[in-house]
């Protein structure tokens, strides 16, 4: 008698028989690695998918009237039972005094108008002192990365959102001037609990318009921006007079002459020849009392 036999099935592929559910838990059961690249390969697409090409082009023509970050201090609010007023006031930078404008490029900044939206050597020296001190101790964010962060994102440190920013930040260094750059970010960052631009922050904390705030009253916001949860510029607080003074030091060490080309202006200039400070006004470090804010972290504004 001639017995057929029936060929083995490879146990390592799954039936054709089976629903193909089970068929595609059986493949990747067996292609573990290919799998995961698929996985990673699709989270990355959708991630993309959500950059706002389009929201960015528009800014060249549109100013922002809220921004991610804004939700979300108001979700956090919500979370807690607590309400959450925004006080948002756009002003144009053209009405905003040069020294506002150059104690805020120096103090978060310094090389914003020669670099492309990512310092490289700030990153390299903020990870070299973040691993020796097992902290995130020094943040590496320059203006636009801050500007990507608080109109598009949010203040999470997952590597996706940080791959997302990146690519904003390289999306605005691109459609925008750095004249238009700058005019959005001093009025859409945080300068306290519910309190956003520039404009809003002078009539909080000095009870005037932005256009009208002192030199003494720029280095101090620019102090702040950082923490501006924990810190309010009108305080005298250890924090404060010491960024404060950082500040200053940054403003009479720099020669103010650069001058920004702009796609509309090729002369158009931000910064000028810096006014002489009293230099007697800068309090040294020894003569500032501490207090207890003083070493508390920072929330970064736009790490």
């Amino acid at each position: 008698m001639i017995v057929n036999e029936l060929p083995l099935q490879d146990s390592s592929q799954p039936s054709t028989t089976q629903p193909w559910w089970k068929r595609s838990v059986a493949w990747m059961k067996n292609h573990k690695a290919k799998t995961l690249v698929i996985v990673a390969a699709l989270i990355l697409g959708v991630e993309i998918g959500t950059i706002p090409f389009f929201s960015v082009a528009r800014l060249k023509s549109e100013n922002p009237s809220e921004t991610a970050l804004m939700r979300q201090r108001i979700r956090e609010a919500e979370g807690e039972g607590k309400k959450m007023n925004i006080v948002h006031t756009w002003i144009s930078i053209s009405r905003i005094p040069q020294h506002v404008i150059n104690a805020v490029v120096v103090a978060e900044d310094g090389t914003f108008f020669s670099h492309g939206g990512i310092d490289w050597f700030e990153v390299q020296e903020s990870v070299e002192k973040n691993i020796s001190e097992g902290r995130a101790a020094r943040g590496a964010s320059t203006i636009t990365q801050q500007v990507a962060k608080n109109l598009y994102l949010s203040t999470s440190k997952d590597p996706i959102r940080k791959l997302k920013e990146v690519i904003i930040t390289l999306l605005l260094e691109q459609q925008l001037s750095k004249n238009r750059i700058l005019e959005v970010y001093l009025n859409v960052i945080e300068w306290g609990r519910g309190i956003f631009g520039v404009e809003s922050a002078a009539r909080a904390y000095f009870g005037k318009s932005a256009s009208s705030l002192s030199l003494e009253e720029a280095t101090r916001l620019a102090a702040v921006i950082p923490s501006p949860l924990r810190h309010r510029p009108d305080a005298n607080s250890r924090y404060v007079l010491r960024r404060k003074n950082i500040v200053l030091r940054r403003m009479l060490a720099r020669n103010f002459t650069e001058q920004i080309t702009t796609q509309e202006n090729a002369s158009n200039s931000i910064l000028e020849p810096h006014r002489r400070v009293d230099t007697a006004a800068i309090a040294p470090e020894n003569t500032i009392p501490e207090d207890s804010t003083d070493t508390e972290g920072e929330e970064y504004n736009g790490l």
